[in-house]
């Protein structure tokens, strides 16, 4: 998204663009990265954070959790209790 000239937010990074001989480079440190280095780099970790932060991602896991562990209760409350359990042979 752009901000104003040569300033563009990319992911949670704000990110400064020049343009030299027709390549677009991107600033980072102390240096550029050229558009291809630059989105290699960091798109992975900018869809990681985005992928957090989606509230819908965070319900269906809460949701999952939460299924998990009343599946694992009624497994539990299943199992028949300690004295009708068969008895272990002794070898």
């Amino acid at each position: 998204m752009r901000e104003s000239e040569g300033i563009y937010q990319f992911g949670s990074k704000r990110v400064h663009v020049k343009i030299e001989k027709d390549k677009i480079n991107i600033r980072v440190g102390g240096g550029f990265l050229s558009i291809d280095e630059f989105l290699d780099q960091y798109t992975p970790g900018e869809l990681d954070k985005m992928e957090r932060n989606d509230p819908m991602k965070r319900f269906s896991d809460k949701l999952a959790v939460s299924k998990h562990l009343s599946n694992a209760n009624l497994v539990r409350d299943n199992s028949p209790p300690q004295a009708m359990r068969s008895p272990k042979k002794a070898i």
